[in-house]
C-alpha cells in the first residue's frame, strides 16, 4: 500500500478511482501525561509523551484509511489529508483523522 499527499504517483498512472477512504482515532488525555507536559512547557522543552501519543494516533489513522482502501480493492491512496481536532469537555480528547482517495495504480 502506497499513500501520498499528492494527487498522483509519478510513473504510476491511476487506472481506477475507488472513492474516498478515511481513518479516525480518538485518544484520551491522561492526567499524569498532562501534569508532566505542563511541567515540560514551564521549563521550556518538548513533550515527548504527547509526541509519542500523536505519532501513534497518526499511524493508526493512516493504517485504518489504508485498510479501507484495500477492502475496496485499491493498492494506493492519493490526496491524503491529516487533521487534528481537540474534543471533549475541557479538550480532554484528541481526534486524528486521515482521508484520501483509494485508487488502483
Amino acid at each position: 500500500m502506497f499513500s501520498t499527499t499528492t494527487n498522483s504517483i509519478e510513473g504510476h498512472p491511476v487506472r481506477e478511482y475507488l472513492g474516498i477512504v478515511t481513518g479516525e482515532v480518538i485518544v484520551g488525555a491522561n492526567l499524569f501525561r498532562d501534569l508532566f507536559a505542563s511541567i515540560t512547557d514551564i521549563v521550556g522543552g518538548r513533550s515527548g509523551k504527547y509526541e509519542d501519543v500523536l505519532a501513534r494516533a497518526r499511524k493508526q489513522a493512516i493504517a485504518e484509511m489504508e485498510g479501507e482502501a484495500v477492502r475496496l480493492g485499491g493498492n494506493a491512496v492519493i490526496g491524503v489529508d491529516l487533521d487534528y481536532e481537540v474534543l471533549g469537555h475541557n479538550g480532554s480528547m484528541l481526534m486524528v483523522s486521515a482521508s484520501g482517495t483509494a485508487v488502483v495504480v
